[in-house]
């Protein structure tokens, strides 16, 4: 099934021993366009700031009372390397993440997950390095201007998502004066390029073709 990813912002998320917080944003791959990690607003219970999950901590979702039940508790996520959402994440924060909650990750191509809860509080993670460049915020992808090779079509409203395979297959487009204002969906393999100095999506095809 397909959902505008907008209306998942606030679903619940539920940790093996209650209520953890709620979706704040999508952590998504820019080169195979999959979302890869959940921000979650912990609320009040975990003064810090917002945590990063991976997609292969969950269980099934259910999509339509919109909550995600995780296979932690929120001690492990209390004690979870600190991660800081308002930047890009870097591949060293990754493996931090793997080393302390067991799950594999995403470009080992592999599902497994196996929550280690006897790693100690405490301990030290390496997070200083560089962004990975292809690791993105939704949320802050919403706004950008949209390009075909020859004019612009308009503003990225949004993403849709597939639920089967936490795939963005179209971003959600307001047109302009060109198309009369009208909303369109533009495949998100006609991406070429992304310009984040620019805060532009490039596209591959001609106006016209949209």
């Amino acid at each position: 099934m397909l959902h505008d990813l907008e209306t998942l912002t606030g679903s619940s998320v539920i940790a093996t021993d209650g209520e953890m917080g709620s979706v704040r944003n999508f952590l998504f791959d820019d080169q195979s366009w999959t979302i890869r990690y959940l921000v979650v607003d912990v609320g009040s219970w975990l003064k810090r700031r917002p945590v990063v999950l991976a997609i292969t901590a969950l269980d099934q979702p259910d999509w339509a009372k919109k909550t995600f039940h995780v296979r932690l508790t929120k001690e492990q996520v209390r004690n979870s390397p600190d991660v800081d959402t308002e930047k890009p994440v870097s591949r060293q924060q990754e493996i931090a993440m793997k080393e302390y909650f067991g799950w594999m990750a995403y470009w080992e191509d592999s599902e497994w997950f196996n929550p280690l809860p006897s790693i100690a509080p405490g301990r030290e993670y390496p997070v200083h390095t560089k962004g990975d460049s292809h690791l993105r915020s939704a949320r802050d992808l919403v706004g950008y201007d949209v390009w075909a090779t020859d004019s612009e079509v308009g503003r990225l409203e949004g993403f849709i998502l597939d639920d089967a395979s936490w795939h963005l297959g179209y971003l959600y487009v307001k047109a302009g004066d060109w198309l009369y204002s009208r909303s369109v969906l533009v495949p998100t393999r006609w991406v070429k390029s992304i310009s984040w100095a620019h805060r532009r999506v490039n596209l591959h095809h001609a106006r016209e073709q949209i």
